[in-house]
């Protein structure tokens, strides 16, 4: 399983929000580069990147720092996500190295538009799920939809895409722990591999997921618990490897 660290960006800075409030964040680095090489030197596999001002604009807003850590760290994939609502954005990260994709509104609001994309760019297409309540919310998790979280899995499962990033609004960055038992539902539901996020406190949280990782749980995304100390990003990677890789 792979414990993902998350590189939140906002104006150039490394920040965490509350509950996806650009309004409630917090700033852990002027230095995102270096953030993400800390990771890395600690044992990340992966690294997952989200351009906050990207989200809320509806296009990159920090692509030059999110290019500037594909060419630090080659050998380290890395997913981003915020503000990719064209095929232009996704081919543009695609050949600056980036190697996965993350569609998140425009999933929902043009499913079309999913199934276009994971054809043009096969193997590279995440979508990001956000939830509260089993419905899916929209715009940086300002409005809720009435679209159910699996039935919106299976259906993009159907056209293609590489794998789902689960997250429960409700708890991220709340350090409230993670919600297993709506992320191990999900993961049933569907055959391609889901990526935990939200709410990882400790390493009680990696070794719950842990344990139903054989479910199609390939990872957990892990952000404020590490950069307030919660949880030792190194230690914590070693749990996470010791249980199976789904589709890693």
């Amino acid at each position: 399983m792979l414990l993902i660290p998350a590189i939140d960006l906002k104006e150039g800075k490394c920040v965490r929000l509350r509950q996806g409030r650009m309004d409630d964040n917090t700033v852990f680095s002027d230095d995102p580069v270096a953030v993400a090489g800390r990771w890395v030197e600690a044992g990340a596999r992966r690294l997952h990147l989200v351009d906050l001002d990207g989200a809320f604009a509806g296009k990159p807003r920090n692509a030059d720092i999110i290019n500037a850590i594909v060419q630090a760290y080659p050998d380290v994939p890395v997913q981003i996500g915020g503000g990719i609502r064209d095929e232009d954005t996704i081919q543009g990260y695609l050949e600056a190295g980036v190697e996965y994709v993350i569609i998140g509104t425009k999933a929902v609001s043009e499913p079309h538009f999913v199934r276009d994309v994971a054809i043009e760019f096969p193997g590279h297409i995440i979508i990001g799920l956000d939830a509260k309540d089993g419905k899916v919310a929209i715009d940086g998790w300002s409005k809720l939809s009435r679209h159910d979280v699996i039935d919106l899995a299976k259906k993009f499962e159907a056209q293609g895409v590489s794998a789902i990033i689960y997250t429960d609004i409700s708890r991220d960055g709340m350090m409230q722990g993670v919600n297993v038992e709506a992320t191990a539902n999900l993961a049933r539901a569907i055959t391609i591999p889901v990526i935990a996020s939200g709410g990882i406190t400790n390493i009680d949280d990696i070794r719950a997921l842990g344990e139903v990782a054989h479910e199609g749980i390939m990872g957990a995304i892990t952000g404020r618990a590490i950069y307030e100390g919660t949880l030792d990003f190194a230690e914590a990677e070693k749990l996470a490897e010791s249980y199976a890789d789904v589709g890693a």
